[in-house]
């Protein structure tokens, strides 16, 4: 991981935007981390938008609360012949 401070980055932005594509790079100003610029060169805008989407970790949270079924059940649920229902 990579550290610039912030004045340095306004001079080398091409330079660190190259450098993030391979690693992170912490911004820092007076010493401290402000900042964590992430490559994101080759993903799709529907992926960045998921990573970052704090609602959508929140369903993803409440999901994996939930109780699942194992698949081998699943499998047995799917392949069961359908009944017939009653008119």
């Amino acid at each position: 991981m990579r550290t610039i401070n912030v004045r340095d980055f306004q001079k080398k932005i091409r330079e660190t935007v190259e450098t993030a594509q391979r690693e992170r790079v912490v911004l820092t100003r007076h010493g401290e981390p402000v900042a964590l610029v992430v490559g994101l060169e080759g993903m799709d805008w529907e992926d960045i938008v998921f990573q970052t989407s704090r609602p959508f970790w929140k369903l993803i949270e409440k999901r994996r609360k939930q109780r699942t079924v194992p698949l081998e059940e699943m499998r047995a649920r799917v392949d069961r012949p359908a009944r017939k229902r009653r008119s």
